[in-house]
């Protein structure tokens, strides 16, 4: 059996934690968003956090991987500290289980909901270090 994983950061593809999923037999199943309802803060340029607030988001760009159970735990056990796992509403209304932010992880931090996701947050800051 396998579990539809929505992942918004450093799991995605070319970036430096999609071996975590690879590693356990995940496979990539396509390119979504969320529903209007999110908002995503970068911890320290090193990965996001994203926050479901229901009335205040906007959509975020995720990439859907299909996980067998057996490895899900594992995956999800490697992620930095403050990321869970947790419903994700996509776009089109369906609900996956998504890596989440614990609220208290983004106090302090940068808010970049505005870039839409963590690929156009990072390529952006490439831009700027050109």
């Amino acid at each position: 059996m396998t579990a539809l994983l929505a992942v918004n950061g450093t799991l995605m593809q070319g970036l430096e934690l999609k071996k975590n999923l690879l590693d356990v037999g995940a496979t990539f199943v396509r390119e979504n968003k969320t529903a209007a309802f999110y908002r995503l803060w970068s911890i320290g340029d090193r990965h996001p956090a994203m926050l479901r607030t229901p009335g205040e988001g906007r959509s975020v760009a995720v990439e859907i991987w299909s996980v067998p159970l057996e490895g899900l735990a594992k995956v999800l056990m490697n992620e930095p500290a403050g990321l869970s796992v947790g419903k994700t509403l996509l776009l089109d209304g369906s609900i996956v289980l998504g890596v989440l932010g614990e609220p208290y992880l983004c106090q302090g931090h940068h808010e970049i909901t505005e870039y839409g996701g963590w690929h156009a947050y990072i390529a952006r800051n490439n831009r700027l270090k050109e």
